[in-house]
């Protein structure tokens, strides 16, 4: 690929909270990538200044979010906006990404064995005990940090395994067959509490032994390959990011050829950061939205054009607002 003839576009995000995948802030990561140039990105913001009147510095998704300037947004997504055609969204949800990892890591599943599990959750298995087995979960797979794990994660671990069993057994005598299959998930990881021991000592010994669960470097190379896709490469300003090192990102693995360049801007001086950034964050809170229950069809339908297909996703009815040209996939990946 001949670097001369790169695609350049800005990308920010909305939603990280690091390896933090369950209990924390949001329950959705948004990654939003955009391809303009800085003249039609300074008079996105511009015009967008115009419609809100904001006092405001710097602008942020949330002054878009506001339900007085919902016009404002609707114009920032729609057909006759200035991104139409030209940008990008990658969604994860947050503890699907965590259930995922653990039941890989733990009892070999795949993602589908995953989505099964997710789709019981608090309803098959109460909310309580849900809830345990994500903390639990969290703490067995990630690295200690500045927030530390406990004492014997793979052992809380193997506690909240256990009690979910035990809140499955009325699913099954109920015979739901979807709770049946939840279930047969958590037996499998009862069956790798020495896998989960094994993990976790792998972990204390060398952070690095297992990928982070941090959903920020998938979701760049995973924005990479999709604008690279054409044949050509890809040049990427993105806002400050700590975690995408060199090392970093050689690690995914996936975009030899693909990447021709990163640099870093804050999105107060750079107007295309801003505009990806206005992206990631609405994006965010739409999904968040939707997977709470709470459906906004317009708004739903205005974001639906720009959602990555490949979106770490398992819920099936949000999905179904958020991606309305895979309506049937289940996003089980």
């Amino acid at each position: 690929m001949d670097g001369s003839t790169a695609v350049e576009i800005a990308c920010d995000e909305s939603g990280s909270e690091g390896e933090r995948l369950a209990g924390g802030n949001t329950d959705v990561f948004g990654y939003g990538s955009v391809r303009i140039d800085a003249a039609a990105a300074a008079a996105c913001v511009a015009e967008l200044r115009l419609r809100i009147r904001s006092p405001a510095v710097e602008y942020k998704a949330n002054h878009l979010l506001r339900s007085k300037h919902r016009d404002a947004l609707a114009w920032f997504l729609g057909a006759d906006g200035p991104i139409v055609g030209q940008a990008h969204v990658y969604l994860v949800d947050k503890p699907f990404l965590l259930v995922t990892r653990v039941v890989a890591e733990v009892a070999g599943g795949p993602a589908t064995a995953a989505a099964a599990l997710y789709r019981a959750g608090p309803r098959a298995f109460g909310t309580q005990g849900w809830t345990a087995f994500l903390t639990a979960s969290n703490d067995l797979l990630r690295a200690a940090g500045r927030r530390p794990v406990p004492d014997d994660p793979a052992a809380a671990f193997a506690v909240a395994v256990d009690a979910l069993a035990v809140d499955g057994l009325d699913v099954v005598g109920a015979g739901a067959a979807a709770g049946a299959d939840a279930v047969a998930v958590v037996d499998a990881l009862r069956a790798g509490r020495e896998r989960a021991a094994q993990l976790r000592d792998e972990i204390d010994r060398a952070p690095g032994a297992v990928p982070s669960l941090d959903p920020l470097v998938p979701a760049f190379a995973r924005v990479v390959e999709h604008w690279s896709d054409g044949g050509r490469p890809v040049r990427v300003l993105h806002d400050e990011q700590r975690i995408l090192t060199p090392e970093r990102i050689a690690a995914a693995g996936t975009l030899h050829g693909r990447l021709a360049g990163l640099r870093f801007a804050d999105s107060i001086v750079e107007p295309r950061v801003q505009v990806a950034d206005f992206l990631a964050g609405v994006a965010r809170r739409i999904a968040e939205d939707e997977l709470a229950g709470s459906h906004d069809p317009e708004l739903a339908g205005l974001l639906s054009p720009y959602v990555d297909p490949g979106s770490v996703w398992a819920d099936e009815a949000s999905w179904a607002a958020l991606d309305q040209r895979h309506v049937s996939s289940t996003r089980a990946r």
